[in-house]
Formats: C-alpha cells, sequence, structure tokens
C-alpha cells in the first residue's frame, strides 16, 4: 500500500466524525484528494501529503487549484515516520512548497486537526 493510500486509511480512523470522500480523478489534474463534509453541514477539500525529510511536493497543477480555491481547501501533511500530521490552509500553498513541513501549521496533531475541520 502506497503511503498516501496508508495516510488516508489514519485519516479515515482518526477524523472519523467527518464523511470523507475519496476523490480518484485523472481528467482535472490537481483536484484535492479528499471531500470532507463536517458536523457543522460544511464541505471542504483535504490535499494528503507525505513528506520526504521536510520536503513536500506538489505539481503545478495542484498548486494552482488551492491558488484558485483558497477558502475551505486545506493540505494535510504527514512525515515519514511518526510524526503527527499538520494542517494548512490552501491557500499557503506557495509557502509550504518552498519551506516544507517546518512550516507553520494552522494544527498539528489529529485533535487539533478535527477541532479545526469541525468548526467550519
Amino acid at each position: 500500500m502506497k503511503n498516501e493510500s496508508k495516510f488516508y486509511n489514519e485519516i479515515k480512523k482518526n477524523l472519523f466524525e467527518i464523511s470523507w470522500i475519496r476523490i480518484e480523478n485523472s481528467v482535472i489534474l490537481g483536484v484535492a484528494d479528499l471531500l470532507g463534509y463536517n458536523v457543522n453541514s460544511t464541505f471542504f477539500t483535504l490535499e494528503l501529503k507525505v513528506a520526504r525529510g521536510n520536503k513536500v511536493t506538489f505539481s503545478p497543477h495542484q498548486i494552482a487549484f488551492h491558488i484558485r480555491h483558497p477558502k475551505k481547501t486545506f493540505i494535510c501533511v504527514k512525515g515519514q515516520g511518526s510524526r503527527s500530521p499538520k494542517l494548512f490552509e490552501g491557500a499557503k500553498i506557495r509557502e509550504l512548497s518552498k519551506e516544507g513541513f517546518k512550516s507553520k501549521a494552522l494544527a498539528q496533531g489529529y485533535e487539533e486537526i478535527k477541532k479545526v475541520l469541525n468548526s467550519l
């Protein structure tokens, strides 16, 4: 199983209050991996990334998607080790691409991430 698939299973297990739809899309490039629907009936997208060291890599299409859709879009990044995941606003994709996993996150760890996503 690929790292991102494992990460998705971890998301479903730890953020189970949110209804997740996995977006498998090879037609419209750059669209986020997941569509979430929270306890407040709010939709949002979540891009999943597994960092290699500090580096977080995005395609030009992913960058364009998050720049074009800066509201209610998020990026969740997990390190390859046992580091807890970090949540970033989609609008911060350029900063995240440049500074990597060490960038200042909106939330870190599943409990904090859950609070942010359920407060939308």
